[in-house]
């Protein structure tokens, strides 16, 4: 089958290979992949990896081999999942527990858009308790997961202050249910009950002493590189807070990722949930489109099409 691997040349470094097809695990469904999403994650691993690493974790597609122990979709089921790595090729193994069954109004793009994002976002509020009612302050809400998470928690009822880093990258959060949209500097929006953290630094600082008494931070990023600084009165101006980290592949494994994936594509179907496929580019040339991410030039999710 054909793969994109790494050069070792930094993150835009990327060429096609052939690679022996997988071979599924009793509980893995061999899916051929027609779509993926790229994460920044797997930019800044690409950047780092040795040439010949084989990236990818957001896949859409179709299954072609069934689990071999009678879990799963059967043949011919359009699917979306979670791969640990190497989702960037025709053909993948995944963990039925990783996968969801697409539901005929949603295409595979915007199915590709999930599993990383949104399953972030998803996990991340829950981390927080209920909603509804309470202020969701969102920083990096221009990107993937900061627009997951903006939409589902207004879904749950919460009234979402948005924070970008700059003016353009809050466009169309209005739409998405935000009903303060403000750059970091000028960080408004008033006190918070929560606060949904990719940024670090500064950032989570001033997202911090928003919070109310009670109230909870869940940091699943820190793309600023910095170390965490809390105010002095962190805590006994705010008696009852609490600080969550979350990542993904390690939260997994403490929940149900195939009915949790299965009912945020529902809610896509049911238009309640956009993907935000912002750029979409074949993945025969991917460069640019990675470049554009990187450079945060894009508001939502860059997908890859395979030819």
């Amino acid at each position: 089958m054909k793969t994109l691997i790494t050069t070792g040349e930094g993150p835009f470094g990327l060429r096609h290979a052939q690679a022996p097809d997988p071979v599924p695990a009793p509980d893995e469904a061999l899916v051929r992949v027609r779509a993926v999403s790229v994460n920044r994650g797997e930019l800044a691993l690409a950047a780092v990896s040795p040439a010949g690493t084989r990236l990818g974790w957001d896949v859409a597609g179709t299954v072609v081999e069934a689990a071999a122990d009678g879990s799963g979709p059967p043949p011919g089921t359009r699917v979306a999942g979670l791969a640990d790595g190497g989702g960037w090729a025709e053909h993948v193994a995944l963990p039925v527990s990783r996968l969801a069954e697409i539901p005929g109004t949603v295409t595979d793009e915007q199915a590709a858009a999930l599993p990383v994002a949104a399953l972030t976002a998803w996990y991340g509020l829950r981390k927080a308790g209920p909603l509804l009612g309470r202020t969701v302050l969102v920083t990096g809400a221009g990107g993937g997961v900061g627009r997951m998470a903006v939409q589902l928690a207004a879904e749950a009822g919460a009234r979402v202050v948005a924070w970008t880093g700059s003016p353009d990258r809050g466009q169309g959060l209005t739409g998405l249910g935000a009903e303060v949209v403000s750059t970091y500097e000028q960080a408004e929006g008033g006190a918070s009950d929560v606060v949904f953290d990719s940024v670090g630094g500064e950032v989570l600082t001033r997202a911090f002493v928003t919070l109310r008494p009670g109230g909870a931070a869940v940091v699943y990023g820190n793309t600023t590189r910095s170390a965490l600084v809390l105010p002095a009165d962190w805590g006994r101006a705010r008696p009852g807070v609490c600080l969550h980290h979350l990542f993904l592949f390690d939260e997994i494994g403490r929940q149900d990722p195939a009915a949790d994936l299965a009912t945020l594509l529902r809610l896509c179907a049911d238009g309640r949930l956009d993907p935000q496929v912002a750029l979409t580019s074949s993945w025969d040339d991917p460069a640019e489109a990675l470049k554009r991410l990187e450079g945060r030039a894009v508001n939502g999710k860059v997908v890859l099409l395979l030819t």
